[in-house]
């Protein structure tokens, strides 16, 4: 039998009658076989592994199929030669007609999705915050207004839409008046999503379009937040500032509930009134002890998991409005309150209840001021409480 000419079109005949090929390894003629039978499917790294005349007979099957991929695949191989064929093969197929599929063109990168900032207000005495969540919608920017409650859940809610200046001015208003912190809009989401879980545990009724609020947002009421992180060893430090926390001027508007506020002064109105024979100083120290008891009394467990997660939202706050210290001192509290550790008490709790006696006894001195070119009362004496509030 004459040798088989190494030509592509004899040696790709030969191929695929199942000519012996001594010329080559018995493993590259099979493969090369393989490929020349099944063109679409084969790949220029496995055509580039075969043996020069191999390779071009397979190249020459896809010219005969007219499969551009290949060729045009391996038109840019490194193996010069098959580069060379490569280049001769997509020639004959243009001829015919062929073209290579165009190469998929890369979408343009999408623009980002607009984000607006999202305010959380500063807590009030009560435990009230508002939260402005805004959302792209086509034509503007709807505006979420929230006023939750951390005992009640959500109490109000509107929807209005604005545009993207009036928002941002809103929002500018807001951070430069000190009315509250921007936050991303996952976090307030996430806020949405606690004081909503809230609404169904105290049974407070949904205000409309809150639960569009919550899917418009992706999320779903959400039963457990995120316990405080543990208390630390300098904590035990900070509680013993946290009286400070009362001369800033947004927890400086905290006081206790009224219930508590009115049991507080009947006690001191009690001290006040009592046939008891008490020096200054003895009724100073009453009036300190019963400061003292009611604010334990009132820092029940859950009391102190409230309170604690109120002042982790003020830390953040006092973070973003440059006071560091403030921010250690209410985390500290924070982490001690939430996690019950007891001693040293907590001067935040007890000072939240000696601004009462503080305020009542400004208001009798204000009551009792004599009238304008009066003689002036002579000054008494003084006993400053936590935070230097003076108590009676």
């Amino acid at each position: 039998m004459s040798p088989v000419s190494t030509e592509p079109r004899p040696l790709l005949d030969a191929l695929r009658a199942g000519t012996p090929l001594p010329s080559f390894p018995e493993a590259d003629v099979e493969q090369a076989r393989g490929l020349a039978n099944d063109v679409a499917a084969a790949s220029a790294a496995s055509v580039e592994a075969l043996p020069e005349p191999l390779a071009g007979a397979v190249l020459e099957a896809a010219v005969l199929a007219g499969h551009a991929a290949l060729p045009e695949a391996l038109s840019a191989s490194s193996v010069k030669p098959l580069a060379k064929a490569a280049k001769k093969a997509l020639y004959r197929l243009r001829s015919r007609g062929v073209t290579p599929p165009e190469a998929p063109r890369e979408a343009p990168p999408s623009a980002a999705p607009e984000t607006l900032p999202t305010l959380v207000t500063v807590m009030s005495s009560t435990g009230q915050y508002g939260l402005l969540l805004t959302r792209v919608v086509r034509g503007g920017v709807e505006l979420l207004q929230v006023i939750a409650s951390d005992e009640q859940g959500v109490q109000e809610l509107t929807r209005t839409e604005q545009s993207r200046g009036d928002i941002r001015r809103i929002l500018k208003h807001g951070l430069r008046n000190g009315f509250g912190m921007e936050v991303s809009r996952e976090e307030g989401a996430r806020l949405l999503a606690e004081a909503a879980a809230l609404n169904l545990r105290t049974r407070t009724p949904f205000p409309p379009d809150l639960e569009a609020a919550l899917r418009h947002h992706g999320v779903q009421p959400l039963e457990t937040p995120e316990p405080l992180p543990p208390p630390e060893p300098e904590d035990a430090r900070r509680v013993l500032e946290g009286d400070q926390l009362h001369a800033t001027a947004e927890i400086a508007e905290w006081l206790p509930p009224d219930a508590q506020v009115r049991g507080l002064m009947d006690q001191i109105q009690a001290l006040a009134t009592s046939p008891l024979s008490l020096s200054a100083a003895q009724r100073q120290e009453q009036v300190r002890q019963r400061v003292q008891d009611a604010a334990r009394a009132f820092f029940t467990p859950e009391v102190r998991q409230r309170y604690a997660r109120r002042l982790w939202r003020m830390a953040a706050f006092f973070d973003a409005t440059q006071r560091a210290l403030q921010a250690d001192i209410a985390r500290g509290e924070a982490r001690r309150l939430f996690h019950g550790l007891d001693e040293p008490f907590s001067r935040f709790a007890e000072t939240l209840f000696a601004k009462v006696v503080a305020l009542a006894a400004a208001g009798a001195q204000a009551q009792a001021a004599p009238s304008a070119g009066g003689p002036q009362a002579a000054p008494s004496d003084e006993r400053r409480g936590p935070g230097g509030l003076i108590l009676p």
